[in-house]
């Protein structure tokens, strides 16, 4: 039986990019090929695991530019089984497709908030007057250039291919380094790896509870290489806490070190331990 890998599509995303990376790893320990599932939205790729109808599951988690995607921490908080097998690490090019003569026909551009946001400066610049309208993907909105030549969508030189669409405009992201990194998901316990996610809320909003709670991990010199909040949509104010730590969880030293951390929190949530693949730019998936 083959795995099974669901992803943000329709076919042609970045997270499909991430899913067949990944899935060209797998190839060697698995009989049959993996199956890549495309998924409408980030929460459902995410519920498709959870619910069974998916081996695992790619999902963004953070940007170079436009940093963390809120959907991805708040789901994996509020899902219980889910852990992460592997972090990928995926360069994201820009580019402008549409059936218009010239980025002077444009006066609508399609594709989802994150890619928007990676190439404000571009469209500011570019077709200051456009229309800017969100989308579940960077694909979903192809469909609309065959019937409005005044359109744009904003996604990756491989959806040129795949939807035989004409590229207008290419690498227009604002900063030529932008990546994205993934997070590949399973209901499996991690193997291990180099880093650590983790999750907590605090039990009372007083000075010092943050500090804390990761001072715990400075006194043993456990690296933090993120923090970030997140409501916990019970109260105003009230936050969760997400953290990667560069250590694994496995270790004697860095049990002792979650066991403390407990001690402070109200919630504490260990989503795993993985390594990092730094996916390198190839003609499938660079643009």
């Amino acid at each position: 039986m083959s795995i099974s890998i669901a992803h943000l599509g329709p076919p042609g995303t970045y997270t499909e990019a991430a899913a067949l990376a990944y899935a060209h790893t797998l190839a060697s320990e698995t009989v049959s090929p993996p199956l890549l599932c495309p998924c409408p939205s980030i929460a459902q790729t995410i519920r498709s695991v959870a619910q069974g109808e998916a081996h695992l599951a790619v999902i963004p988690v953070e940007n170079s530019i436009e940093g963390s995607v809120a959907v991805t921490l708040d789901s994996l908080w509020q899902l219980e089984t889910l852990q992460i097998q592997q972090a990928l690490v995926l360069p994201i090019r820009h580019a402008l497709l549409s059936r218009g003569s010239s980025l002077e026909a444009i006066k609508t551009v399609y594709s989802h908030p994150q890619a928007l946001a990676q190439c404000q400066k571009w469209l500011e610049t570019s077709l200051p007057s456009a229309q800017l309208v969100p989308t579940n993907s960077t694909t979903e909105a192809l469909q609309n250039l065959d019937e409005d030549y005044t359109a744009g969508v904003i996604t990756s030189q491989r959806a040129a291919e795949l939807y035989n669409l004409p590229i207008l405009a290419s690498t227009i992201n604002d900063y030529p380094d932008n990546c994205t990194r993934f997070w590949v998901l399973g209901k499996q316990p991690s193997l291990g790896g180099t880093h650590t996610s983790l999750a907590f809320s605090l039990p009372a909003n007083r000075p010092g509870a943050l500090v804390e709670s990761i001072q715990v991990l400075a006194t043993r010199g456990i690296n933090m290489s993120r923090i970030e909040s997140r409501p916990t949509k019970r109260s105003l104010g009230e936050y969760l806490f997400f953290i990667d730590i560069e250590a694994d969880a496995s270790q004697s030293a860095v049990q002792l070190a979650l066991a403390e951390l407990a001690t402070h929190t109200e919630i504490l949530k260990i989503f795993g331990s993985y390594r990092v693949l730094v996916i390198e730019p190839t003609d499938r998936c660079q643009d």
